[in-house]
């Protein structure tokens, strides 16, 4: 008997050896890595190194598992054809976010974005999470602690423009081993941007001024987003030939000033591109009797255009789509 169970020890010491040696290529950093099962298959796609704010990670493998605190990372992830198992308030995410960029029902809610669930996380057993530096920076070593993070900024302290945009999406294909995807999804935008600037000129809207605002009611006055050039959207129409109008005089972080009413005789000539939700139409019944609105030269000449209200301002490549696709509808009707 003993020495048949010597026999059995040797095997399973040899065999324990062999996984051993199957498994030492890995490489890793000195920040973090993943170490979540996989099988031989998926163990073939090799390990990635992904960028982020905080330098670079090396994952084993592409992750699958993916938990992410921000919508515009959401939205990135759908792009590429891929659902997270968990995002920070879906409830939001549904509201805001363009429907083309749908969130599956069997994605978990942990949270809000600044205050996400940490157990919600871990219970999930996430191989990735994809933070936001703005929201969870003071959370990242205990969100490390869960999985490898990655974390990216919609403010680098020079805005959320279109070359971030791009980047960050690129950088989260990686991560998910889907660079194809994303080099089809921009190639195909970009085919987009084309046809829809040779609608626009078309019809006789080549080179078309305009300035857009995301506005809502805060404080029972009128609260109005101005988005500049170092923003997504601008940069995202811009690429359709139309010309932003809004010009702050200091470089605003996140991409937008945030003004009243009255910023908007300086650029009354343009044309007004606007965002409200259904529940607080701020252009609509409360400005009906005020004299500075009624007094803007868009407003008396009816250049004043509606996009959807799931126009989501910080998206990425299929909110871009939308809303290019929204301002053509406003604009040519």
């Amino acid at each position: 008997m003993k020495k048949g169970l010597s026999g059995i020890v040797i095997l399973l010491v040899f065999a324990l050896v062999l996984a051993g040696c199957g498994t030492g290529n890995n490489t890793s950093d000195s920040s973090q890595t993943a170490t979540t099962d996989s099988t031989p298959n998926e163990a073939a796609g090799g390990p990635v190194k992904v960028k982020h704010n905080r330098g670079e990670i090396t994952l084993d493998r592409p992750a699958k598992r993916v938990v992410v605190l921000e919508w515009t990372f959401t939205e990135d992830m759908v792009a590429l054809g891929v659902q997270p198992v968990g995002n920070a308030d879906n409830a939001g995410y549904k509201q805001y976010v363009s429907s083309e960029a749908a969130l599956d029902s069997s994605v978990t809610d942990v949270g809000t974005r600044d205050e996400p669930n940490l157990e919600a996380i871990a219970a999930l057993k996430p191989d990735l999470i994809i933070s936001n530096v703005d929201g969870n920076a003071a959370i990242y070593d205990q969100l490390k602690a869960i999985a490898p993070t990655v974390e990216y900024s919609l403010n680098n302290g020079k805005g959320y423009d279109y070359d971030k945009m791009v980047e960050i999406f690129n950088n989260i294909a990686v991560a998910l081993g889907k660079e194809d995807k994303a080099k089809q999804v921009l190639k195909e935008l970009d085919q987009h941007y084309v046809d829809v600037k040779e609608k626009l000129a078309a019809a006789g809207k080549a080179d078309f001024h305009y300035i857009l605002t995301q506005a809502f009611t805060y404080q029972n006055a009128a609260s109005l987003r101005m988005f500049s050039n170092n923003s997504v959207v601008a940069g995202t129409l811009a690429k359709i030939g139309l010309i932003n109008d809004w010009k702050p005089a200091k470089l605003e972080a996140y991409g937008f000033s945030t003004v009243g009413i009255e910023a908007l005789s300086a650029v009354q000539d343009s044309n007004f591109i606007y965002i409200v939700q259904p529940d607080d139409d701020v252009f609509g019944a409360a400005l009906k009797h005020n004299s500075v609105w009624n007094g803007l030269n868009f407003v008396k000449e009816k250049r004043t255009y509606a996009l959807d209200s799931k126009t989501w301002t910080f998206g990425g490549p299929i909110s871009s789509k939308a809303l290019v696709d929204h301002a053509i509808t406003a604009i040519l009707k």
